[in-house]
């Protein structure tokens, strides 16, 4: 899959992390009916991997792309591939994960901070280089700061998006965004509040068209 390509016209990640097992279908209903064409399950989640399959299946009929991130070790790596995952996102820059998955040919987005490991990542062989937390360094300001000597490399910035700040991060030179908690609140998907989860997607898929 060319991930950039596939959301060129949408690019924005959704970020699932603590998101009960239960509930993946609905994540996917919710996700479908905004638009949304990828959405990632971190690892650290209990039953992770049963999710991702969950997920997958679910988001098949919907061409809905499922990833897994917070893969910070191989293991994770190992697991998420076997669940099924169509794209792999980290919170880091590691050298085995990140080639690992460049050689197996899945779309693998590092996160990395400094100039000098954005750099790495994508020699590595990153399709994209996650800036994580970007709204601690600068938000919109920094991914700008970092366009101009890295006008080759996609970027995708991470860390406090919301409907608010989504638009000016891609004004800014972001080639991607995502989000978790703004939209996938854990507390909101465990109450079924999945109206004003639904309309929250909205609101931050409508402010960046």
């Amino acid at each position: 899959m060319n991930l950039l390509e596939f959301l060129s016209d949408k690019p924005v990640v959704g970020i699932l992390r603590d998101v009960p097992l239960k509930d993946a279908n609905q994540v996917v209903q919710v996700s479908a009916a905004c638009g949304l064409k990828a959405i990632e399950v971190t690892m650290n989640t209990a039953e992770a991997t049963d999710i991702i399959k969950a997920m997958k299946a679910a988001a098949e009929p919907y061409g809905i792309a499922v990833g897994a991130g917070t893969v910070r070790h191989s293991k994770d790596l190992d697991q998420a591939l076997a669940a099924g995952a169509q794209f792999i996102v980290t919170p880091n820059t590691r050298h085995e994960i990140i080639r690992t998955a460049a050689t197996a040919g899945i779309p693998i987005i590092p996160g990395a901070l400094t100039p000098t490991e954005v750099q790495k990542a994508y020699d590595l062989g990153a399709t994209a280089v996650k800036i994580f937390p970007v709204n601690c360094v600068g938000g919109p300001e920094y991914i700008k700061a970092l366009r101009g000597p890295f006008r080759d490399i996609p970027l995708m910035a991470c860390g406090g998006v919301n409907a608010q700040n989504a638009k000016e991060y891609l004004n800014s030179g972001a080639n991607l965004i995502s989000f978790g908690a703004s939209i996938f609140n854990v507390t909101k998907m465990q109450n079924s509040q999945w109206n004003l989860i639904q309309s929250n997607l909205e609101a931050l898929l409508n402010s960046i068209k």
